[in-house]
């Protein structure tokens, strides 16, 4: 038995579907599906059985995924003392979406490097929720900055409500604030359909008897801008991408009734790193509700 294969163990246990699984650690779900088959062998019992679409880990299972975790955890922290043996610095990695990584950078940040001037922050960067949640479980973030709710296996420490805001082309004739009614017919860049997102923002919709749009559907953030700029659609943003989009041209008008989301740091059940930890109560100290 190999590290590699203990991350496998993780991974499916803590993703349910074999695809899932092997989406996050970045290789081909048949690759995935025989690695398991060949540590069960190795072994001699069954770790996962299957149901329906997905796996469930088998009481052999929880025993062996339980020791995995308290493994990995453990070379982490020989990684990090070998880290601190050979160099002054230590190193911090945060996971965080690009809407929420202004903030990060912005007001978060500089008062915690300017107290642990020793630490090396890498921001990893992930293209939405999902992208954090995988980054936190496959170990390639000590911590991530996103928007709740996240799954259960993960921890979250709520910093701050953000606010939702409605980013338009130049010259629509719209009311400051707009008025939740006026989205309905509204043209907007919307994440892809069938996404947590979009179900989160299609509950939001119906909530408010609305229908808009959906004038390009994409889970890419890096291209949501861009159909704006064109003046195809609106896009509904957090208030911290505000200032990226007055300095594109365009016009950023809040919502009535105001909508906001609880944004947190989440990390995985198990013993933060010291830099990781020293940051969380960092952030925690100088969260604004």
């Amino acid at each position: 038995m190999n590290l590699q294969q203990l991350r496998y163990v993780v991974a499916t246990a803590e993703h349910r579907t074999m695809t899932d699984a092997a989406r996050s650690l970045y290789i081909a779900q048949p690759a995935l599906s025989r690695a398991i088959r060949d540590l069960e062998r190795e072994l001699g019992m069954t770790l996962f059985a299957r149901s329906g679409r997905g796996v469930v880990v088998t009481a052999q299972g929880r025993r062996v995924v339980k020791l995995a975790r308290e493994a990995l955890d453990a070379v982490h922290e020989i990684e990090a003392l070998s880290t601190h043996g050979h160099s002054s610095e230590a190193e911090l990695r945060i996971a965080s979406t690009p809407s929420l990584e202004p903030g990060l950078a912005g007001r978060i940040l500089p008062s915690y490097t300017a107290e642990h001037p020793g630490v090396r922050v890498h921001i990893v960067r992930c293209d939405g929720r999902d992208g954090v949640v995988n980054a936190i479980r496959s170990q390639r973030a000590d911590l991530g900055l996103t928007d709740l709710p996240v799954p259960a296996d993960l921890i979250s420490h709520p910093l701050e409500r953000q606010e939702i805001v409605l980013i338009s082309p130049p010259g629509l004739d719209l009311p400051d604030p707009v008025p939740m009614s006026r989205l309905n017919g509204m043209r907007l860049v919307l994440p892809a359909g069938g996404s947590a997102r979009r179900r989160e923002l299609d509950s939001l919709f119906a909530k408010y008897g609305v229908a808009p749009v959906a004038a390009l559907e994409a889970e890419e953030r890096g291209n949501w801008l861009g159909p704006v700029r064109a003046g195809l659609a609106s896009l509904l943003w957090y208030r911290g991408m505000a200032d990226q989009a007055v300095r594109a041209g365009l016009v950023v008008r809040p919502l009535d009734p105001s909508i906001r989301r609880v944004i947190a740091i989440v990390h995985a059940r198990r013993r933060l790193p010291a830099a990781a930890q020293e940051f969380l109560t960092a952030a925690e100290g100088g969260s604004a509700a």
